[in-house]
């Protein structure tokens, strides 16, 4: 259903769940145990992708179906948010590939990942309203984030699904790769994160999560002591050595 493989620096988790790749007990389970494993042995990059024809179809309605009262339908809506958050508090560049049609859950967790790619024929949606819900996995206030709050409450009250352009358009999609080759393309643009100074790329995750909290103030009174954080790794002091020897882009980066 899921599988975690290891490419070198970079880690790539595979959603595998036959046909339409829907948000279950199941799959949660095996997400977390995925989630466990890249926070015990961590990876310098990670790539999510989905085999099948879609990304995936949403999460399985029986889930909702299954909740008798409000307090048994938090304790669910708190298990689904964990997801995402630990995603997003991973120490090192996470990306998301979406080659299809990408709803609810999956978008949710894209949004958590640092950086999304997306074919042209890929498309998004958040359209628990079908059922009466708003989506609880983070996606509101995560597509808010990246795309404004007019943007997201337009998102989340039509249901629509919105294509890889306009999402580009909206600052929410990173890049739009092309549909030919795009899992190759997506793998070598994340193994390209994995090879850098990921030392460097988690200084940077600390510094934008302190304005994503208070702004640039709170950046600022970061900022500095982040960076010079990295003067203690092998990482820094090679490439400075290497700038110097033998000029800009020759350095190697081994992430420590």
């Amino acid at each position: 259903m899921t599988r975690l493989d290891r490419e070198d620096g970079l880690a790539v988790l595979t959603i595998d769940s036959p046909p339409l790749n829907l948000y279950t007990a199941a799959l949660q389970s095996e997400l977390h145990v995925c989630l466990d494993e890249l926070e015990s042995t961590p990876a310098r990059a990670l790539l999510i992708r989905a085999e099948g024809r879609v990304v995936s179809g949403g999460v399985d309605v029986a889930l909702f179906d299954a909740q008798d009262s409000v307090p048994a339908a938090k304790n669910l809506f708190d298990d689904l948010l964990r997801l995402p958050d630990r995603i997003a508090a991973l120490p090192y560049p996470t990306v998301f590939a979406a080659h299809g049609l990408c709803l609810t859950w999956a978008f949710e967790v894209a949004l958590a990942c640092d950086l999304l790619l997306a074919a042209p024929r890929a498309k998004f949606g958040l359209v628990e309203k079908v059922v009466g819900l708003t989506p609880t996995m983070g996606g509101t206030q995560r597509l808010a984030a990246r795309a404004g709050v007019a943007r997201a409450k337009e998102f989340v009250y039509t249901g629509e699904t919105y294509d890889a352009a306009t999402l580009e358009r909206w600052n929410v999609v990173n890049r739009v790769l092309p549909d030919a080759d795009f899992d190759t393309a997506a793998r070598e643009f994340a193994a390209s994160l994995a090879d850098g100074p990921t030392q460097a790329h988690a200084a940077t995750k600390q510094v934008v999560a302190h304005f994503e909290h208070g702004g640039v103030p709170e950046a600022n009174a970061h900022v500095t002591t982040i960076a010079a954080a990295l003067f203690a790794t092998t990482d820094l002091r090679n490439a400075v050595r290497s700038f110097l020897t033998d000029g800009p882009g020759k350095a190697t980066f081994e992430g420590r």
